[in-house]
């Protein structure tokens, strides 16, 4: 037998410990797209001139707003305005 020859079972184990951890990773990146961290950060101040312009119905123009102010895209700042 060769110094290097690997047998079945060890091919197996080590078939499955790639694929597991391939697996892994390809969860792990998918978690970090979907919750990033550098979220936008909204100030008091923004809040409170968004709920004004909500309250006398310019809710797309607190939506542009909002999106001018923390880089959302038009469907989060939409929902966050109506959240408001």
């Amino acid at each position: 037998m060769p110094a290097l020859a690997i047998t079945t079972p060890s091919l197996v184990a080590i078939t499955a410990v790639i694929t597991a951890a391939a697996i892994w990773l390809i969860i792990f990146a998918v978690r970090l797209t979907r919750n990033p961290r550098n979220r936008p950060t909204v100030s008091i101040d923004l809040v409170d001139q968004a709920r004004e312009l909500k309250a006398v119905g310019q809710i797309q123009e607190a939506v542009f707003l909002v999106r001018g102010e923390t880089g959302m895209s038009q469907r989060a700042a939409a929902r966050f305005v109506n959240r408001l």
